[in-house]
């Protein structure tokens, strides 16, 4: 170790292997201070020669703290400081570092151990730690440096007096360490959200032979990705897209925006680069940016917005509860009807209460598990602490969440924390917005990755939604929001097959009905027939336009008389349930030879050929099954709104003649431009579609049947909605 450097001591205590010199005191009683201060020369983990590193402090085998994510950088500095009490400097600290990538496929880039017992009391120590893989041990990954100070907890009163009190206000904290890693997930809650809106690009870089290019746009906010459409030939495309990111510093970041061509059965080509520095912009703001591209040609335009927001936060289910009455007051208030043209953004409130597991998965040789929760809705992501070697795990957090948009579904997965590896997974469960009962502590099933069938083990969740309905209806109508992208479409057999299946159903449908129709002009079923006829002659000699939502209206509402009177023959497809899961395989893009990367980019070619077959199938099919789902009732908010909309379009069309109608469309097309020239284009038909589910995302929300055994105690509270 390098030399040290003397600070102010009171006493002095060289720690050496016996018990006997250390002072006698009750369980806890070393404070270990330490500053992270930066990292040298780390190994790059990442394709552009980076990494995004951070660092796992351990002792006797327990997280106790967790540093911030820097991202690409090799150098990164920390300057974080944590405070862990220990009960004796046996247990050497372990650190390890990690390349952090989202979707939790972490990279190791190599550990250290820090001996305890070689530090001296009172006095504060510089160190230099040397990164080692055990499966690499001549590899070279860089060092950790780090100031540590040991004292015993006689001279920390102060100190020790303020964590006896975060102790009595959670069970969980009852170990021999104090855990940290909260307080660090709070820093990660984001303090602002960036709207980047893509409007378009101008004389781009020529990639293909024909002299034009299919141009496309990644951008990236630290571990947050976008990835926009693809434009085919030219260098002039038009996007329109929106994307949103969390801001989680003060000082803002850079955003890096890459462009790229699409090329298929090979790479794709690198067209230019460009960052936006966030920490330049004002807040509250639309700032319009003509970036120009570096290491290419042209220019992006784009409208960056900086806006506050407090729209997520977490908390021990002790300190912090929706049953404090001001509290539920405030947010019944916040969303009552009388604020419904109030921030059209903020549509609702929600609160997820973690609770517990049972019965979970054992991932560990040892016949256990160190299981972690992540709570998902849309974009927003946050994670409990880990129970180590545990299958019946106590969390008792609380997540809240701004909603914007009440068709999301929030999404929980158990994770198992693995030792210099990504995370196993568990299990997961996907739960609706709109099919929350409030204030019900139930034991939810947990399934497997494809949603398609159960796993071991079962989740207690508490969900409360605050919502108003008329912001909702008309967000409703909006585009969806994207999500980060994760990974890739991939080809697979089962879903080739299954997308398949669904499409040849819908057009069974158009089939049959073709038929049915047929079939009254043969006169196979005479009644049928006649019936049929005198209906013609009705409706063609007393035919007015506002029939046509009035038929849709009427098509509902048979629907929903079949539904309250019990003979619903509401069936969607079980050929998901019967699905196998699809294997997760590695694409290896490894060039050894130029035959072998002949043949692969061929092969690659062929799949990229299938893998669009797969995805416009699953599209077709989903189309057909989410207007089927809308006349089903699967979800009765949207057939309600459908029920609102199709009446005052069936009144409009009864009292104003059909030309002004068309005339007030046309001006209102022709001018939107011109009144808004970036507005970003949509279809409020097929935005409200894309709230549907279809039937491959009935069965993947529907909750399983439970064990009786583990049927929960229920709390029923009032229901706001």
């Amino acid at each position: 170790l390098p030399p040290s450097t003397p600070t102010k001591k009171k006493r002095k205590y060289q720690i050496g292997t016996s018990n006997a010199d250390f002072p006698s005191a009750d369980p806890s009683m070393y404070q270990l201070d330490i500053t992270l201060r930066r990292g040298q020369n780390l190994a790059a983990r990442d394709r552009g020669g980076t990494s995004d590193p951070y660092v796992k402090f351990k002792i006797g085998g327990k997280e106790v703290f967790r540093s911030k994510t820097i991202h690409k950088n090799l150098n990164p500095v920390w300057e974080e400081k944590a405070c862990i009490l220990i009960d004796h400097p046996r247990e050497p600290l372990y650190i390890k570092v990690f390349d952090y990538d989202f979707g939790l496929q972490d990279d190791f880039i190599g550990s250290a151990f820090l001996d305890l017992t070689s530090l001296e009391l009172n006095r504060q120590t510089d160190v230099t730690l040397s990164l080692k893989d055990p499966h690499y041990p001549d590899h070279d990954l860089g060092s950790i440096l780090l100031s540590v100070l040991l004292a015993p907890r006689e001279e920390q009163r102060e100190v020790t007096m303020l964590m006896r009190k975060s102790w009595k206000r959670s069970s969980k904290f009852q170990t021999q360490s104090l855990r940290l890693s909260d307080l660090h997930r709070k820093s990660q809650l984001w303090r602002g959200i960036v709207s980047v809106t893509l409007i378009e690009g101008r004389e781009l870089k020529a990639m293909d032979a024909n002299g034009l290019s299919d141009p496309y746009v990644k951008f990236r906010l630290g571990h947050q990705k976008y990835k926009s459409k693809i434009v085919p030939k030219t260098l002039n495309p038009q996007w329109r897209e929106q994307f949103d990111f969390h801001l989680y510093e003060e000082r803002g970041g850079i955003i890096d925006i890459t462009v790229w061509d699409k090329d298929a059965g090979k790479r794709d080509d690198f067209i230019g680069r460009c960052q936006v520095d966030l920490s330049a912009l004002s807040k509250e703001q639309t700032h319009k940016l003509e970036m120009r591209l570096e290491e290419g040609e042209g220019c992006l335009v784009l409208l960056v917005t900086l806006t506050a927001s407090a729209a997520v936060s977490i908390s021990d289910l002790s300190v912090n509860s929706l049953e404090d009455q001001k509290e539920r007051e405030e947010i019944l208030k916040r969303y009552s009807p009388m604020r419904m043209f109030h921030n059209m953004k903020d549509v609702g409130f929600l609160q997820v209460k973690v609770i517990r597991a049972e019965a979970l998965m054992a991932a560990d040789v040892t016949g256990k598990s160190d299981p972690f929760c992540v709570v998902e809705l849309n974009n927003d992501r946050l994670l409990t602490h880990t129970v180590y070697k545990n299958l019946n795990p106590e969390w008792n957090k609380i997540f809240t969440f701004n909603i914007k948009d009440i068709h999301s579904v929030l999404e929980v997965t158990v994770y198992d924390e693995d030792r210099d590896r990504s995370a196993d997974f568990l299990g997961k469960v996907a739960i609706p917005l709109l099919s929350i009962q409030n204030g019900e502590q139930k034991a939810y099933v947990l399934k497997n990755k494809q949603l398609t069938g159960p796993t071991k083990g079962v989740i207690y969740l508490e969900i409360d939604v605050i919502f108003n309905a008329v912001k909702a209806s008309i967000r409703t109508l909006m585009p969806k929001e994207q999500k980060y992208i994760e990974e890739e479409n991939r080809l697979s057999k089962q879903l080739l097959l299954r997308n398949f299946i669904r499409m040849k159903r819908c057009v069974m449908v158009l089939i049959n009905a073709a038929y049915y129709v047929n079939s009254c002009f043969d006169w196979d079923s005479p009644p049928r027939s006649l019936a049929a006829f005198l209906l013609f002659l009705f409706v063609v000699w007393n035919f007015e336009l506002y029939m046509i939502p009035l038929a849709f209206l009427l098509l509902l509402a048979w629907n929903y008389f079949l539904i309250i009177s019990g003979k619903d023959n509401r069936q969607h497809d079980t050929v998901v349930e019967d699905m196998l899961e699809d294997e997760e395989e590695e694409d290896d893009r490894d060039d050894k030879d130029s035959e072998k990367k002949g043949f692969m980019n061929k092969l690659y070619a062929i799949q990229e050929v299938c893998v669009s077959v797969q995805n416009v199938l699953d599209e077709v099919a989903s189309f057909g099954e989410r207007i089927k789902n809308t006349f089903n009732w699967t979800v009765p908010f949207l057939s309600w709104l459908a029920i609102v909309a199709l009446s005052v379009f069936t009144i409009i069309l009864y009292f104003i003649p059909l030309r002004y109608i068309v005339l007030v469309w046309g001006i209102n097309k022709f001018t939107k431009k011109l009144r808004s020239p970036y507005a970003i284009d949509n279809n409020e038909l097929l935005d409200f579609l894309s709230r549907v589910p279809s039937d491959v995302q009935v069965v993947q929300y529907h909750e399983l049947k439970q064990d009786p055994s583990h049927s929960p105690s229920k709390r029923k509270k009032n229901n706001p909605g």
